[in-house]
């Protein structure tokens, strides 16, 4: 696996690189975007760690830049805690946001994770997916059935469940979840996602009011909740 690590602190840099190589991933770094984008477009990497403050451009440029090109993981590392920051972030494309200070093994450990899961987003949907609160997702039918119920969702509605499903506990944001029903070239208000979760929460849940399986993550988007009792 290799690894893009920009950031302009060399100290930084050096931890970082060194434990990443401990375990086992090749690293490449760069001091600023300029740099940074000319070796993403002549080599491939696996992820990119990417500080949000950068001479010249900001990490969220990059960010916009890379997301042009390509899907790989970013994850973002800044000295700003404030939660805006961190929805900025995660709305220009970041799969997740790492705030200074930070322990070099969270970070390794983080890596590892956003990597797992751009693993399984590269597998294919299961064709039937059963959950123990009797909740069950057929992707051949497109049916989905509580406790042996069927439930009667839209198209739009089956693709927002069978995505968070498919991610479960995996935050999906307002933004990520209109690209995957309405596309990249959607120019209307990604809050429509709001409306729909509203009604799909009308269907599948004991207390709507309450929900248990689809959770709001407030600033950000919606999670999936596999262990939630139907």
């Amino acid at each position: 696996m290799r690894i893009l690590l920009v950031d302009d602190e060399k100290k930084i840099t050096n931890v970082l690189k060194a434990y990443l190589q401990q375990e086992g991933f090749q690293v490449s770094t760069a001091v600023n975007g300029l740099i940074a984008l000319t070796m993403f477009k002549e080599n491939p990497f696996d992820l990119i760690i990417l500080d949000l403050m950068l001479p010249g451009m900001t990490g969220t440029e990059i960010c916009r830049e890379i997301r042009k090109l390509s899907s790989v993981p970013i994850i973002m590392l800044t000295a700003k805690v404030e939660e805006e920051d961190r929805i900025q972030g995660l709305s220009m494309g970041a799969d997740d946001y790492i705030t200074k200070p930070f322990s070099p093994r969270e970070v390794v450990a983080r890596v590892r994770a956003v990597l797992r899961r751009a693993n399984n987003e590269a597998a294919p949907l299961a064709d039937i997916i059963s959950y123990d609160n009797g909740l069950t997702i057929d992707n051949i039918q497109h049916e989905i059935r509580l406790h042996d119920r069927e439930i009667l969702l839209t198209p739009t509605e089956f693709k927002i469940l069978g995505a968070l499903a498919k991610h479960p506990g995996r935050v999906l944001s307002r933004s990520q979840l209109v690209e995957i029903v309405q596309g990249h070239d959607f120019g209307g208000d990604d809050r429509v996602i709001d409306a729909h979760i509203k009604k799909i929460r009308q269907k599948i849940e004991a207390t709507p009011g309450d929900p248990q399986l689809i959770l709001t993550v407030y600033g950000i988007g919606y999670k999936f909740n596999p262990n939630a009792r139907g």
